[in-house]
């Protein structure tokens, strides 16, 4: 049984996902000090991970579930699909997003009550992004390319 579990996206996140926020490197805690931080970098590949907090569409989502962070192994810092047209401004802090190469790991949290008792979570790692619907094309480095890589 491999550790990441390869999933569609689409059974992953049936009702479509938003991402919050900007794509930031993932902090290696153990090789980072106060004065210098290094990136973390996928076992497997050597490849930058970074990181991407996301809304969970879907209505039936529990408060502990539709808040999460996806992680993304890609050798530059991925962009965010642009703007749908037509979505409200006020709103130009969540996009809607769809992942490439996604798996999940399952893993116990401890519970958000605090009463000892463990819950099954999902630990979900991606390829890649892009708009929902539309093919994916690789991603092309940016001005933010190996941005803090380490």
């Amino acid at each position: 049984m491999p550790r990441r579990i390869p999933i569609p996206f689409g059974e992953a996140f049936p009702k479509g996902a938003f991402a919050v926020g900007d794509v930031e490197p993932l902090r290696d805690f153990d090789k980072s000090s106060r004065d210098k931080i290094v990136q973390a970098v996928d076992e497997d590949s050597g490849e930058p991970i970074w990181t991407l907090d996301v809304i969970d569409a879907d209505d039936d989502a529990t408060k502990t579930t539709r808040s999460l962070s996806v992680r993304i192994v890609a050798a530059y810092k991925p962009l965010l699909p642009d703007m749908p047209t037509g979505m409200p401004s006020a709103f130009s802090f969540m996009r809607p997003v769809e992942f490439v190469g996604l798996s999940a790991s399952p893993y116990v949290a401890d519970s958000p009550m605090g009463n000892g008792k463990g819950r099954l979570a999902w630990s979900f790692r991606a390829t890649g992004m892009k708009a929902p619907g539309i093919d994916a094309k690789p991603t092309k480095p940016g001005p933010a390319a190996k941005e803090n890589a380490a």
